[in-house]
């Protein structure tokens, strides 16, 4: 019968394409690793893995049969976190991922709390994009993920809880006098500079802006608001912000003003994502309060969902 053991090394297998890392990824020989996949492979009858002195390729079938390992595993997994429902809330560790448009303006603002209230809470963050996130919860690499919604999370949960708008950023020299609100008619949107193509921040603003898509200099290819903060300083356009970011982006920008976007909101809402049968969903509850307890007083203009 196929063990656990042989399965955890099979996955280390797929996740590094190299027997030496994933026999030092799961704390054993080399040549222990070999032997329980060898012997995995025979009780299957096929191949899960071809290999030579430099490569190491998944066969065909082989990725059927680690798509069914990842699933034990993580039923597994799962299966060993019933007894955490028992415990206090937020006692034992979570690996929680966020995209890089929340996590720098969330964070800071959120875990001094937390740490606060629950000392002892152990805490791993992870910064990746969006579809990488959604991967991760899939898998079970990570416990949850805080994504920007919309965004397509086909088979996951989502607890939205905090909703904001756009502020269009620009130099003072540049900016509609006296202007509190804009809106996407009184832009001029040529000049606006959003993030590279695959942050779903430049989709939640275009879509906020009412616009599907937007010629863009082929020259300009960021990945960072800090960058395009310091774009718009030195008068090369304008961008959109949402309102978590603003406080952190212009706090030595003494020349830029925000402008509040006009148009049908909330912009964009701020979820927890995590898989259906996930067993410390509790957990994520006492986040969300805390979490909204201290945006309520940092981000007025924005709200928890009702």
């Amino acid at each position: 019968m196929i063990s656990i053991k042989q399965i955890n090394y099979a996955l280390a297998v797929e996740k590094t394409l190299h027997f030496k890392k994933a026999s030092e990824l799961c704390n054993v020989s080399q040549s222990a690793l070999s032997t329980a996949i060898n012997e995995m492979e025979n009780q299957l009858g096929l191949k899960v893995f071809e290999r030579n002195n430099k490569h190491v390729f998944v066969t065909d079938c082989g990725k059927k049969v680690l798509a069914k390992a990842q699933k034990i595993k993580l039923e597994l997994d799962e299966l060993m976190q019933l007894s955490q429902l028992e415990k206090t809330p937020l006692s034992t560790p979570m690996t929680l991922g966020v995209i890089p448009t929340i996590g720098p303006y969330l964070l800071p603002k959120v875990l001094p709390d937390v740490r606060k209230q629950y000392p002892e809470f152990r805490l791993k963050i992870v910064e990746a994009q969006s579809h990488e996130l959604v991967d991760g919860v899939r898998d079970g690499h990570l416990d949850a993920a805080i994504l920007a919604l919309p965004y397509p999370i086909d088979g996951l949960m989502s607890f939205e809880f905090w909703q904001e708008d756009f502020y269009m950023v620009c130099h003072q020299d540049e900016c509609p006098q006296q202007a509190k609100e804009i809106t996407t008619k009184e832009m001029e949107i040529d000049k606006l500079m959003l993030l590279k193509e695959g942050h779903c921040l430049k989709d939640h603003a275009l879509a906020a802006c009412q616009q599907k898509s937007m010629e863009q200099d082929a020259t300009f290819d960021s990945t960072s608001l800090h960058t395009i903060i310091q774009m718009v300083a030195g008068k090369l356009g304008t961008t959109l912000v949402p309102e978590m970011a603003l406080s952190q982006l212009l706090h030595n920008e003494t020349d830029l003003r925000a402008i509040h976007l006009n148009e049908p909101g909330p912009h964009r809402s701020i979820a927890f994502v995590i898989r259906p049968n996930y067993v410390k969903t509790p957990d994520i509850e006492v986040l969300i309060t805390l979490f909204q307890k201290q945006l309520k007083v940092l981000c007025p203009q924005g709200g928890s969902k009702k």
